[in-house]
């Protein structure tokens, strides 16, 4: 929503009362979403059980021969 010239832009609040309440209940959805959301991926912790898995391979592969059958993997 773009302000007219000389406004400044409108809080959220301001352009949420403009809306019917079967939109603003939409939107108060959406916000408990992102909420719950930011939550879940704060409790979860970076997995890195899969380090030295491919130690066998270390002297068998460059890192860019690596890289270059990932990508052909992939498609790319």
């Amino acid at each position: 929503m773009k302000a007219a010239p000389g406004e400044g832009m409108k809080s959220i609040e301001e352009m949420i009362r403009e809306l019917p309440p079967d939109l603003q209940r939409e939107v108060a959805d959406f916000a408990q979403f992102l909420i719950e959301r930011r939550l879940r991926k704060a409790g979860k912790k970076l997995s890195q059980d899969w380090a030295g898995a491919l130690k066998d391979y270390r002297n068998r592969y460059t890192s860019l021969e690596l890289q270059k059958k990932a990508l052909e993997w992939r498609g790319d």
